[in-house]
């Protein structure tokens, strides 16, 4: 008859496991502080480097999509606060900030013609030419980051991709998928049909109403009766430019 380990075997490999789970512990802490110490070295280059080239931060918007891009790699988020470090040496919490609230003075203004949504590069020709030429170039990514910060507002200011474009949402409407496949179809021409809809995208005619009725509702589409098809065209006046012509 085969014996069991006994207690004293069993007690010998509990040991065992005790002392490699203390082992794999010292060594993930060792890691761990390592890896916060070169975190630390990395962040405070980091900071001489924003000293350094503050300059080229500030006035190249390419420039600072790298820089913004850098800092997120290791978790800093110079937007986090317009206080501190950041707002201090490069004034970049400022900067957003202050764009930000231009975004909204944008889209407020526009909303009557839009509908609330209104492409990203529109929206940067009109920020660029409201700013004048003296001021900071601005990027879309710029736009994008300043967006963000409008979060506190609630779900009305948000960016959203449509297709091959990004657009500002600024009303607090929640867009399906059914809604912005919509307005793909739409962006080759500025404008859909009922009949285009259903044959494109094979829907049924209740549910192609149902979608265009928000859309309409909400004023981001416009309604021409007088094509010369004679069907009803829906035009998106944020796909076919010109909504700032007159703002």
């Amino acid at each position: 008859m085969r014996r069991g380990p006994g207690i004293s075997g069993i007690q010998r490999k509990t040991d065992t496991q005790a002392l490699f789970q203390q082992k794999g512990a010292e060594v993930a802490e060792a890691e761990l502080a390592q890896i916060k110490e070169h975190m630390q070295v990395f962040r405070a280059n980091l900071e001489e480097f924003a000293r350094k080239y503050k300059k080229d931060i500030n006035k190249n918007a390419e420039f600072r999509k790298h820089f913004q891009d850098m800092c997120a790699r290791i978790g800093v988020d110079p937007l986090a606060s317009n206080k501190g470090f950041w707002a201090e040496v490069l004034g970049v919490g400022d900067f957003y900030y202050e764009l930000a609230v231009a975004i909204v003075e944008v889209c407020v203004r526009t909303r009557p013609r839009n509908g609330g949504l209104i492409e990203v590069g529109e929206l940067r020709s009109y920020l660029e030419r409201a700013r004048g030429r003296a001021s900071q170039p601005i990027s879309t990514d710029d736009i994008e980051r300043a967006s963000k910060t409008l979060k506190v507002l609630g779900n009305g200011f948000q960016v959203i991709t449509v297709g091959s474009q990004k657009m500002v949402q600024s009303v607090p409407c929640e867009l399906n998928v059914d809604h912005t496949t919509v307005i793909v179809l739409a962006q080759a021409r500025g404008w859909v049909t009922m009949s285009a809809l259903e044959r494109e995208l094979r829907w049924g005619r209740d549910r192609t109403q149902s979608i265009l009725n928000l859309l309409l509702h909400e004023g981001m589409v416009w309604v021409d009766d007088q094509s010369e098809t004679g069907e009803r065209q829906f035009w998106f006046p944020s796909l076919i430019g010109g909504s700032l012509a007159d703002a």
